[in-house]
């Protein structure tokens, strides 16, 4: 089955600096697919170069098998994006900011009103059809923005970190759409700083940092793989257990005040450390895909 999104040696320049320097990955029908990575690794460059933003500098892009250099005005056709800048229009209301969008596309008049009070239902938002965009809150607003990136019934949905500076209720509740429509079979591409998102949400993802992909899997191959199914956490560890835990070989971050275990044996390493080393001070917990992420990636902060 051809991809629908196929990547080749894709690279972006920027004079001297290279932002994106030859990634490769493939979008299969249905699924969702994870495009994560800290500031600066590469990911909204490679979103904007997807919807045609910004021309690539190098490699291949095809999507629903076209190259994009050449036919973009197809492909947009049939793509839906939400970009992560609230870009609606203030002077319009909520319905009206779908009906205007809608025109972009040629969609008559009567089938654009027909599928805004769907979406605008679908989203929860049927109560505030008519309100000013200023009135809305946060939530509302990239419920709305996601509602404008289906007006045009896209094969393809690009999510750019779209629950971002949401509340928890808002962010599940766009969770819970996002899910409906994945099972709907609408191909999404998502990027998220939201670990937690990628996880539920994501069938297949890479991770990139420097513009390289430094992974690419499952997410729960790629935990399991990397870090295993526990860590453990210990506040001010001593340089016994530190030396325990080099006899045996065992997987683990010094961030000095702090270790990160990695117990990927499934052996109770947890039961021997606080038996002999740590009564207090050490947390046993699930690996998550945030692991993965930190480890490869590293801790320190970015411009």
């Amino acid at each position: 089955m051809q991809p629908i999104i196929e990547a080749q040696n894709l690279r972006k320049s920027f004079g001297e600096l290279t932002a994106v320097g030859g990634i490769s990955f493939a979008v299969q029908k249905g699924e969702c697919f994870g495009l994560l990575g800290p500031n600066g690794a590469g990911k909204t460059t490679t979103i904007r170069m997807l919807y045609g933003y910004t021309p690539a500098s190098g490699g291949t892009l095809r999507i629903f098998g076209r190259d994009i250099s050449e036919e973009l005005r197809a492909v947009k056709y049939r793509i839906g994006v939400c970009q992560q800048e609230d870009n609606l229009d203030p002077d319009l209301s909520v319905r009206e900011n779908l009906l205007v969008f809608a025109r972009y596309f040629d969609i008559p008049r009567r089938t654009a009103e027909e599928e805004a009070d769907k979406l605008l239902r679908f989203f929860a938002l049927e109560g505030r059809s008519g309100a000013n965009i200023r009135v809305l809150s946060g939530g509302m607003k990239r419920r709305l923005v996601l509602a404008r990136s289906l007006v045009n019934d896209p094969e393809l949905l690009i999510l750019d970190e779209p629950t971002t500076g949401l509340d928890p209720q808002s962010r599940h509740q766009v969770w819970s759409r996002l899910e409906e429509l994945k099972g709907r079979g609408l191909t999404v591409l998502l990027t998220s700083h939201y670990l937690e998102e990628a996880s539920r949400l994501c069938d297949r993802l890479i991770i990139i940092d420097g513009g390289r992909v430094l992974v690419e899997g499952e997410p729960a191959a790629l935990i399991a793989e990397h870090v295993g199914h526990e860590v453990i956490e210990i506040a001010e560890p001593s340089g016994p257990m530190r030396a325990f835990l080099k006899k045996k070989e065992v997987d683990f971050e010094d961030l000095g005040g702090r270790l990160i275990v990695y117990n990927q044996r499934g052996d109770d390493l947890y039961g021997r450390l606080t038996s002999d080393f740590c009564r207090r001070g050490c947390t046993l917990r699930l690996a998550t895909l945030e692991d993965v992420f930190l480890r490869l990636t590293g801790r320190e902060l970015r411009e």
